[in-house]
C-alpha cells in the first residue's frame, strides 16, 4: 500500500480581490470559473472579439485595455499568451502580481502534485503515471497541460495531482513546488516563442525552482544542458538513465535511491515501442513520490493515449497505427526508431522553422515503403533522397493513406507518425488523427478545410 504525503504549496486567499484573466482558451476560461467562485472580481480579456464569455466576468474582447493589466490586484495567464506581451510587462513593472493559470491553481491544492515536462512523451509519461496511481487506489487529478486545466483541480478531494507542464507555463512559474518533476528531454522546439535551446531548458527547469531539499527534480542522465541548467536549482536530483534514479534492464525497469529500490518487471506492458518503455520508467520513478510502492504497480494494467502510437485498425494482416501527436522531428524518430517488424511511413505536414529531416533517414532505412505528403512533403523527400532513402511523394494525407494501402502487405504496420504540424490540411493533429482512423477503416473522411 502506499505512503499518505502532505505537500501543500499553500492556502488560497480567499479575500476579494481584481483579478484579470488574460488569454480565453481553456485555461482561462477554467481559472475565470474558479475565480468568480471564490468570490472575486473577474475581469476576461482576449484579443479574439468572439472570445467565450464566462458568466459572473465582465468581457474585455477585441483588444487589451492598459489600465486593465495596471488596475488589477493579480493578473492570471493562459499558457498560449506569452510573458513578454507588453501589456504583462507593463504590468509587472507596476508592481501587480502575473502568474500563470497552472502556477495560481497549485497554490490552492492542498495534495502534492507530481509533474512532467520534456519536448517528447510528456503526455503519455503523465497519463501512466495517472493511471498507476488510480490503479492503486489514490484519488488522482490527471490535466495541466494535458486535458483539464489544473484550476479543474481546485475544491476536489484529490490525493495527488498529476500534471503536465509546458514550457509556455513556466514563463510565469509564480510559486509553482511539485513534490517531483520530471523533464524527459529537451530536443528542437518552440524555439520561435524562447529564441534558443539554453532558454527552452531554462525555463523548462523552473519547476524546480522553489522545492524543498526533499522534493525530486528528476533529469536525463545523457542531457549535459539540462543536468547543468537543473543543478542551479534546489530539489535533490534522481536520473532517468541511471542512478539514483531508474534504469531499463532488459525486461525489467530498476528503481535506486528511492524508499523502495528494485525490479519492476516489464511483463504485460503493451505499448509499441522503446520511447514508451522510457516514458514508463520515468512514470514509475515519479510514482515513488506519490508514496506507492514496487507492488502497487501493475504496468499489464497500462493503456496509452488517442494519437500516440494508437492501433485504430488491422484488416488482411495490415495493421495502422495513429502518431498523429508527433509534431516534431525527434518525436518522429523515436517512433520509427522503436518500432519492431516491417513498416510503412507516413511523413508530412506543415514543418516547424528549423526542422532538420535528414535525421529521419536512420531510422527509416528499414522501411518498406515511406511516404512524404502535405506542405513539407517535397522537402522531407529531399532530405532522405540525400541519405539515399528513397520516398515517394503524393499531395496530401488522403493520398498517402491510399498508396499505403496498395503498397502494404500482410505483416505490415503502416504508421502515420508525420514529424510535422497539421496546419497546412487539419485544424490540429487531433483533427488528423481522426481523419486517419475514419479514412483507414474505409470510410471517406472531410477535413477541417472542407
Amino acid at each position: 500500500m502506499r505512503d499518505s504525503q502532505s505537500h501543500s504549496s499553500g492556502a488560497p486567499d480567499r479575500a476579494s480581490r481584481r483579478l484579470l484573466v488574460v488569454g480565453m482558451a481553456r485555461s482561462g476560461i477554467a481559472a475565470a470559473k474558479l475565480a468568480v467562485s471564490q468570490g472575486h472580481r473577474v475581469v476576461c480579456t482576449d484579443r479574439r472579439p468572439d472570445a467565450p464569455v464566462v458568466p459572473g466576468t465582465e468581457s474585455v474582447y477585441g483588444a487589451h485595455r492598459l489600465e486593465d493589466f495596471l488596475g488589477a490586484d493579480a493578473i492570471i495567464v493562459s499558457p498560449g499568451v506569452p510573458a513578454a506581451l507588453p501589456e504583462l510587462r507593463a504590468a509587472v513593472a507596476a508592481g501587480v502580481e502575473v502568474v500563470g493559470e497552472l502556477a495560481w491553481a497549485a497554490e490552492q491544492l492542498a495534495c502534492p502534485i507530481l509533474a512532467v515536462s520534456g519536448t517528447n512523451g510528456k503526455s503519455t509519461t503523465t497519463h501512466l503515471l495517472a493511471q498507476l496511481c488510480a490503479n492503486a487506489g489514490m484519488r488522482s487529478f490527471e490535466g495541466g497541460n494535458i486535458g483539464r486545466p489544473l484550476s479543474e483541480a481546485v475544491n476536489g478531494e484529490w490525493e495527488v495531482a498529476v500534471v503536465e507542464v509546458s514550457s509556455y507555463q513556466m514563463e510565469l512559474p509564480g510559486r509553482f513546488r511539485p513534490r517531483a518533476a520530471a523533464i524527459l528531454n529537451l530536443t528542437p522546439d518552440h524555439l520561435e516563442r524562447h529564441g534558443t535551446m539554453e532558454a527552452y531548458g531554462a525555463h523548462k527547469c523552473r519547476m524546480f525552482a522553489r522545492m524543498g531539499p526533499d522534493d525530486a527534480a528528476i533529469v536525463p542522465n545523457g542531457d549535459a544542458r539540462l543536468r547543468r541548467l537543473a543543478d542551479e536549482h534546489p530539489g535533490k536530483r534522481f536520473l532517468l538513465g541511471s542512478h539514483p534514479g531508474v534504469t531499463i534492464e532488459g525486461d525489467r525497469l530498476v528503481l535506486r535511491g528511492v524508499h523502495d529500490p528494485g525490479e519492476v518487471p516489464l511483463a504485460g506492458f503493451t505499448l509499441p515501442g522503446n520511447h514508451n518503455v522510457e516514458n514508463l520508467a520515468a512514470a514509475v520513478l515519479l510514482a515513488m513520490f506519490a508514496g506507492l510502492w514496487r507492488r502497487d504497480l501493475d504496468v499489464s494494467r497500462l493503456g496509452g493515449l488517442p494519437h500516440r502510437m494508437e492501433l485504430v485498425h488491422e484488416a488482411g494482416g495490415v495493421r495502422w497505427i495513429d502518431d498523429s501527436k508527433a509534431t516534431n522531428v525527434d518525436s518522429a524518430v523515436a517512433c520509427y526508431q522503436g518500432f519492431v517488424g516491417p513498416f510503412v511511413a507516413l511523413l508530412g505536414g506543415a514543418g516547424k522553422a528549423g526542422a532538420q529531416y535528414d535525421v529521419l533517414a536512420p531510422a527509416l532505412r528499414n522501411a518498406r515503403h515511406v511516404l512524404c505528403f502535405g506542405a513539407d512533403g517535397p522537402v522531407i523527400q529531399a532530405a532522405l533522397a540525400r541519405n539515399e532513402v528513397p520516398a515517394s511523394l503524393v499531395p496530401t494525407l488522403g493520398a498517402a493513406i491510399e498508396a499505403a494501402r496498395a503498397a502494404a502487405r500482410g505483416g505490415d504496420t503502416v504508421i502515420l507518425s508525420p514529424a510535422c504540424a497539421s496546419f497546412d490540411e487539419f485544424r490540429d493533429f487531433e483533427d488528423r488523427g481522426r481523419f486517419f482512423r475514419v479514412r483507414v477503416r474505409g470510410v471517406p473522411a472531410i477535413t477541417a478545410s472542407t
